[in-house]
């Protein structure tokens, strides 16, 4: 039963970093951010510090940062990249850091996943910003195809970690 407990605090933990990463970066491009939230489903409870809310949510899966998409969107590929890899980098400095341990390997892990080109995940949506600055403009087609590839990308590599691994 500890090993459980541990592992559920040290991923939470490692979630927090992933998304204190992408606030800092955001904070660091003039992006404005509303809200720091811990699970999904309703809010348990919460405060605030000037304009930013941190929430606790009934579901304790995932975490997020709320930024304005809008502002982010006007802002350089670069930026954009910057801010949609902020918490890989804090998860890959933090795994570093503390290598060898549960925590570190949790922070690596969710790096490596956050990294993949799944749908709404850190890799897919830095994929998103280089194809439309490649493309100069926003294409539905060339989007859902890149989608559906990031998709069948990640599933291959998981498999082939999986088979490895086995």
């Amino acid at each position: 039963m500890p090993l459980i407990i541990s592992l559920i605090g040290f991923t939470a933990l490692a979630m927090m970093v992933h998304e204190l990463g992408h606030l800092l970066a955001a904070r660091s491009c003039n992006v404005p951010a509303s809200e720091f939230g811990f699970g999904m489903g309703p809010r348990l409870t919460g405060f605030r510090i000037g304009g930013m809310r941190f929430n606790l949510r009934a579901i304790p899966l995932g975490s997020y940062v709320g930024l304005n998409g809008v502002v982010l969107k006007e802002k350089s590929m670069r930026a954009q990249l910057l801010v949609h890899l902020g918490g890989i980098i804090f998860n890959l400095v933090a795994g570093f850091f503390t290598y060898g341990t549960t925590f570190g390997w949790l922070n690596l892990l969710l790096a490596a996943g956050n990294i993949l080109p799944l749908y709404q995940h850190d890799g897919w949506k830095c994929g998103v910003v280089i194809m439309r600055a490649l493309l100069r403009r926003k294409s539905e087609p060339a989007e859902r195809a890149f989608t559906f590839s990031g998709g069948f990308v990640s599933l291959l590599v998981v498999w082939a970690v999986v088979r490895m691994l086995i």
